[in-house]
């Protein structure tokens, strides 16, 4: 960074510090929330415990949805820091800085640093971005593996050849494949690339490097190799069927099978579409004085725009063509298509149309939050009834008053700075938005949400001395159990868990309690003799011993799944 000028050097220090501040806020408050935070908190804590860092566990069983690379991180964080709170929130965390400084460090090469902190400022001022950044979720790591594959091969492709950087890029994807499996999406770089070098586009042009090119595949390979030839070699040395079951699972089952026949979440070929309107917000009001720039820019012949962009729209592509879809799938391409709108952001952002339309949405947003929360704070039936199902104490009082509060932040943010700075406006009201969420928010709705709470109020009930099972449980009641929690399998049905556990209480009846999930109970369990201990994550779940159990029992849909176990 010695090119750099000194002023350009100290903005991008503070864009830094101020956006570690924004991101760090609240890690120390919670606990994994749902979904996904416990189940990789869960697996992490388990690698540590048993030191078994191979083969992730849930509970009982076997883990095969992910590769293990991200509750890597997780677990070596702990082991630095020796705090749960603070190691499951620290790779989302970094990932998202080192994000945020490749954008940067992109834009300033290919133009120039004022270029490079608008399109980092961009991606940072996204909802998706620091919603998901703030998150234990494998997606913001891929992101940061993507985004260095990208910034790599970028810098090959159009400031090169530098092969060295074309290898980290090769490398880096790799990286991205053990951490989900769809890093290879990076590799994609080439197509846009390959293209604007037949078009005659100012690219790196290179000769007789055949050789250096198919060099890239073995650096993808080498990272795939620092996790799946140890495991492969563990497999065959236990010598059981169930890792083999687990290779084949996350090699095969979680991979191409599941993208050619996605089981879970089930979308239209349009469901991004929203998602980068909404989820891109505010970054997406660009959109309309980005796609006459970026026409420009095809005219102009102008690779430093259009192969990020040629990228993103083939990421686009492959991921609507799936049938499963969730919204963070589009998280990697973020940064690319911020850093292709970076030369233009000024400008557009002095547009007086996109001035007046952050000051209607920051008005308009502070009125519904600000008219919603006095309105839950009367007591209404419908807000009684959310904050009942959210486990919420008093109504949801508390929670009401801060929706209000950032409401209130929104109008006083438009009434003060007005139309003329309605971006400045509407940035202001997401920046309390996301302070409220983090550090009011945090501490308010984690018993409930972490299942922290829940499980605190099972050990007070069942006593320090008594042994707990668990049935139709998910990950964050054996994550935060007050002790040594028993399971009877996860992916197995309801019915079989409950089957299991009553073999397992009656081996010790006064002593073996079981938390259950009300569904659970079913005609098997008297539930005059069982204890309620409440609602957590929209469930009721109860605590029983085997004086409860209905003797002779068994759940209804549970016959022909136990006979199958040899229960």
């Amino acid at each position: 960074m010695t090119d750099v000028p000194a002023a350009d050097r100290r903005a991008f220090g503070w864009f830094m510090l101020f956006a570690l501040v924004l991101l760090a806020l609240g890690i120390g408050l919670r606990d994994p929330w749902p979904a996904d935070e416990p189940r990789f908190a869960l697996a992490a804590r388990q690698m540590v415990e048993s030191g078994d860092w191979l083969f992730p566990h849930r509970g009982s069983e076997l883990y095969a949805d992910k590769p293990p690379l991200f509750m890597w991180t997780q677990a070596a964080a702990f082991e630095l820091l020796r705090s749960w709170r603070i190691a499951f929130l620290l790779p989302s965390l970094l990932s998202g800085l080192l994000t945020l400084a490749l954008v940067w460090d992109l834009g300033r090469r290919l133009w120039n640093p004022r270029v490079g902190l608008f399109a980092s400022a961009a991606t940072l001022c996204a909802v998706q971005f620091v919603y998901q950044v703030k998150r234990a979720q494998i997606d913001p790591l891929v992101m940061a593996e993507i985004t260095l594959a990208n910034w790599a091969l970028l810098r090959h492709c159009l400031l090169g050849p530098h092969w060295r950087l074309y290898w980290l890029g090769c490398f880096a994807a790799g990286l991205g494949v053990i951490t989900k499996g769809v890093g290879f999406l990076a590799l994609l770089m080439l197509i846009p690339y390959a293209i604007a070098r037949r078009r005659g586009w100012p690219v790196t042009k290179t000769s007789a490097a055949t050789a250096r090119w198919l060099a890239g595949i073995v650096a993808f390979f080498a990272a795939i190799a620092l996790w799946l030839l140890p495991m492969l070699l563990a497999m065959r040395a236990r010598g059981n069927a169930e890792y083999v079951a687990y290779a084949r699972d996350i090699l095969l089952h979680q991979t191409a099978e599941r993208y050619a026949e996605h089981w879970s979440h089930p979308k239209p070929f349009w469901y991004f579409l929203p998602v980068l309107l909404l989820g891109w917000f505010p970054l997406s009001l660009a959109w309309p004085g980005a796609l006459v720039r970026w026409r420009q820019a095809w005219r102009e012949c102008d690779a430093r725009v259009w192969l990020p962009l040629g990228w993103a729209l083939l990421v686009l592509i492959f991921f609507s063509a799936s049938t499963g879809k969730r919204d963070m799938y589009v998280l990697p391409m973020l940064p690319m298509v911020a850093l292709a709108m970076g030369p233009y952001l000024h400008d557009i952002a002095q547009a007086r149309w996109l001035r007046n339309t952050a000051f209607a949405l920051a008005a308009v947003l502070g009125v519904v939050a600000l008219g919603y929360g006095l309105w839950a704070l009367q007591g209404h039936t419908a807000a009684l009834r959310m904050a009942q199902n959210r486990g919420l104490a008093d109504g949801g009082h508390e929670v009401w008053i801060m929706l209000a509060s950032v409401g209130g932040a929104f109008l006083v943010a438009a009434l003060v700075l007005r139309p003329r700075h309605g971006l400045h406006a509407l940035l202001v009201g997401l920046l309390a938005l996301w302070t409220a969420w983090s550090l009011w928010a945090y501490p308010l709705l984690n018993d409930s949400s972490s299942a922290a709470g829940i499980m605190r109020d099972a050990g007070r009930i069942i006593g320090p001395d008594a042994q707990l099972g668990l049935v139709g449980w998910r990950e964050q009641n054996l994550l935060m159990a007050d002790r040594a929690a028993v399971d009877f399998g996860f992916t197995a049905p309801t019915a079989v868990q409950f089957a299991r556990a009553s073999a397992w209480q009656a081996q010790a009846p006064q002593r073996r309690w079981v938390f259950a999930i009300d569904d659970a109970l079913g005609t098997c369990v008297n539930r005059t003799k069982a204890r309620r201990v409440g609602v957590a994550n929209r469930r009721d779940w109860w605590v029983y011993r085997a004086d409860a159990v209905v003797p002779g029992c068994v759940p209804a849909t549970a016959q022909g799944a136990a006979d199958d176990a040899g229960l």
